[in-house]
């Protein structure tokens, strides 16, 4: 070949392998008549080019205008190259040994897919795992790298002579699309009984229907785990499934046929049906709508204002729905404080006792990957629960993190996920559950080696909780044990760090206040905090203000059972108070060993300190008649105190909080003295006093930051934490600070809960780590 001299070598960086980047490289330089060639690298893909400037723009402008669905390019660096003669475009190999960019995340069924599905002239009709490069499996099935066919679960399929022929035609969409199959090569469904027989049937999806239409509950292998359904507008089943699964009060997921079906349960706007129809396809959570004949079971959600629906998102769930105009119960597969069943064996051990049918198929899942969880709050979109659809989709690092080193954030005890930080970009895992279950914590050493060897990464550098008995914070510690450099970081300050990142706030930036406000997490004054106001940055924090502190009278127990926060809060504020006028208030504090606890906050027993927000929430929350003697799911009694509080009157005069500017406190004192005299007086509903104490709450916060600016230099706010998932605060906080002039910054894509912690720790880590070296 002659060399020419107006070549153009393009490196394209983003998700842009496994997506079908390269064939639309392919039918793109085809359509511009244009020579040359396109291959993947280690780093993203190449392109060369025998183009002139013109030609050049014009191609880099159509390839960010007419993406495949699920690409996504980050950057393309063009540089003039003397290339040889290239005559016409091609596809080639790798060039620079196996390509270790990752995975791509798992997309729901494309349209073009849907259509064939159900064309009765296609060759895959109603076959339950068509799929292309635009849809699919990506992150379940894969076991190594180089993502190829033979490094998934799809290695024991041999495509067909027909599948082959699509497989490798660039001008196909199922050009390298590892997942190919048809009913000839590929993977099957069938249904089986509680005793694990199959059962014989022409279309085991109208079988399932029916039998959910008979109000059986039934286990659905699906994308990344097995799920629970039944009809969710039947109460016995739905109760039954309850009962069987040991889930008595947290809300349950829902799937309906289309927007039309969901529309009739729950507030459908326009940024919620975007979200359904996304390739992500999350569960959405919107306002339910009571207003018409449609009903669903009371025991779907209850104590909720919202629902959580999706949509039919993988050939099996568009073949099930096809026939049900009712939504159903689609929930995870597992019985009650254990990961969702992942395989058939491990789905007739675990399921048996609570399904009655199972639709079984033999593709494995490697990787267990939960449904992602979106809420829309005002315009803001918030991710509660990062997985399927999201996750290892990469977030680019804010300014200033450029020469960053290859390091890995272990993350919190609950909601864990892992971060790596490589090249740049942090690769944030799917939501892996919590740590204190012992096959969820497997799992989680599982995902981190995974990860580390799909990217090729390899680092000495580790970043962990501060907490000492967290799970991972003693992983990380096993780790230092082997030599390698482990950094603590305060949970609080990863809270804050994952909330500038999220927003690309820069490295040198001023400093910035975070609203932390959470459960508990570990302080550097060994207390556990919660309600936190820190100044500061990624590299360091300055505690500045915070909530009163309170005894957490019996440790964890106090978490489950909000009556205890209720008592100690009460005591603190008005110490005066007898054990009768307790009692007359409180009824169900006359059977509690009270004086046994006033022995254990006078004496420091079992009693830690905290500033818990959450804690706080937890004690209102028992007060008004929440779920005051035990939760069965984390944030229970906080999570029904706001759809209580939405129910009271927007004008009702809002409680005070005091703020102590002496020491930067808010304290609840002078709030509980309000509550207690309208408790004994009866003059207020429990809704108005929700809905005030909401108020104040909110009123109290903005206060403490407008008061904090008067003594500190800020001009933007960060808003982090799972109490910020409390739409009514959250709403209150937001219209506030910014009418007073701040910039406020939220969580969009990564979870305000522990489920963004890794990716804060990451950032703090790596901010320190800059400074040391520097």
């Amino acid at each position: 070949m002659k060399t020419q001299h107006n070549g153009v070598r393009l490196s394209i960086h983003g998700l842009v392998q496994g997506v079908g980047f390269r064939p639309f490289v392919w039918r793109l330089a085809q359509q511009l008549k244009l020579n040359g060639c396109v291959y993947n690298d280690a780093s993203g893909v190449k392109v060369e080019l025998l183009a002139d400037a013109q030609q050049r723009a014009l191609f880099i402008d159509r390839l960010y205008a007419e993406l495949p669905p699920l690409a996504r390019i980050d950057g393309v660096d063009s540089r003039s190259a003397d290339l040889p003669d290239f005559c016409g475009f091609e596809i080639v190999e790798t060039q620079q040994g196996a390509v270790s960019t990752g995975c791509a995340p798992d997309a729901a069924t494309c349209s073009q897919c849907r259509q064939e599905l159900f064309d009765p002239g296609n060759r895959r009709f109603r076959y339950p795992f068509i799929n292309c490069t635009h849809c699919g499996p990506r992150l379940s099935i894969i076991r190594q790298i180089p993502y190829d066919r033979a490094s998934t679960t799809m290695a024991q399929f041999e495509q067909c002579p027909q599948c082959l022929v699509e497989y490798q035609n660039p001008a196909d969409r199922r050009f390298h699309a590892q997942p190919n199959a048809c009913v000839t090569c590929g993977p099957q469904a069938w249904l089986e009984d509680q005793s694990g027989a199959q059962i014989e049937t022409d279309d085991p999806f109208h079988m399932l229907a029916r039998a959910l239409n008979d109000g059986k509950i039934v286990a659905i292998k699906g994308l990344g785990g097995f799920h629970l359904a039944c009809d969710a507008t039947n109460p016995v089943a739905v109760t039954e499934l309850r009962r069987r699964k040991h889930r008595p009060d947290k809300a349950f997921a829902l799937m309906g046929r289309d927007l039309e079906v969901i529309g009739q349960y729950a507030a459908v706007d326009d940024t919620a049906a975007e979200l359904l129809q996304s390739c992500e396809a999350p569960v959405v959570l919107m306002d339910a709508v009571t207003t018409n004949l449609s009903r669903l079971a009371d025991t779907v959600a209850p104590g909720q204002y919202q629902l959580g629906f999706m949509l039919p998102y993988t050939p099996v769930h568009l073949l099930l729905m096809e026939t049900l105009s009712q939504p159903l119960v689609m929930t995870s597969g597992n019985r009650a404080g254990a990961p969702q069943a992942m395989s058939n064996e491990d789905a007739r051990e675990q399921l048996n006792e609570i399904a009655d049918l199972f639709l079984m198929h033999d593709r494995p899942i490697q990787n267990r990957v939960d449904d992602s969880v979106v809420r829309q709050i005002d315009d803001h979109s918030h991710c509660l629960r990062r997985a399927r659809g999201y996750a290892p989709t990469s977030l680019a690092l804010p300014p200033g993190f450029e020469s960053t080193p290859d390091l890995v954030a272990l993350g919190a005890e609950l909601k864990n996920t892992l971060c790596l930080l490589q090249s740049g970009r942090a690769i944030v895992t799917q939501h892996l559950g919590d740590l204190e279950d012992a096959r969820t914590y497997e799992q989680y050493q599982y995902t981190l080696s995974l990860y580390q060897n799909l990217y090729q990464h390899q680092t000495s550098l580790y970043a962990c909780d501060l907490h000492p008995e967290y799970l991972s914070s003693k992983l990380g510690e096993q780790i230092e044990e082997q030599g390698n450099h482990l950094i603590k970081v305060q949970h609080h300050h990863a809270h804050l760090a994952a909330c500038l990142g999220e927003n690309g706030y820069p490295l040198e930036g001023d400093a910035v206040l975070g609203i932390c406000l959470d459960g508990t997490g570990f302080g550097l004054d060994g207390t556990l905090w919660g309600g936190e106001f820190l100044l500061g940055g990624y590299q360091r924090i300055e505690r500045v203000a915070h909530l009163r502190p309170f005894p957490l009278v019996g440790g964890v127990q106090a978490i489950r059972e909000p009556w205890r926060c209720l008592y100690a809060q009460v005591k603190q504020a008005q110490p005066e108070i007898t054990q009768d006028q307790l009692a007359a208030l409180f009824p169900l504090l006359v059977d509690k060993p009270c004086a046994t606890l006033d022995k254990m906050i006078e004496k420091g027993l079992n009693c830690p300190i905290t500033s818990s927000a959450g804690r706080l929430f937890d004690a209102v929350a028992a007060a008004l008649g929440c779920h005051a003697e035990r939760i069965s799911y984390e944030g229970q009694a906080a999570i029904e105190l706001e759809t209580l509080a939405r129910q009271g009157n927007p004008d009702s005069l809002p409680y005070s909080l005091i703020l102590d500017r002496s020491v930067n406190q808010i304290d609840p004192a002078s709030f509980w003295q309000q509550l207690l005299k309208d408790l004994n007086e009866g003059t207020r509903t429990c809704a108005d006093m929700a809905y005030a104490f909401h108020k104040g709450f909110a009123n109290a916060v903005v206060g403490q930051v407008l008061n904090l600016r008067e003594q500190h230099a800020f001009s933007a706010v960060a808003l982090s934490g799972g109490v910020m998932q409390n739409g009514l605060l959250f709403s209150d906080l937001h219209q506030q600070l910014t009418a007073a002039g701040l910039e406020v910054m939220t969580h969009q894509r990564l979870p305000s809960n522990d489920g963004g912690i890794a990716f804060g720790q990451a950032l703090v880590a790596a901010a320190q780590q800059r400074t040391q070296v520097g």
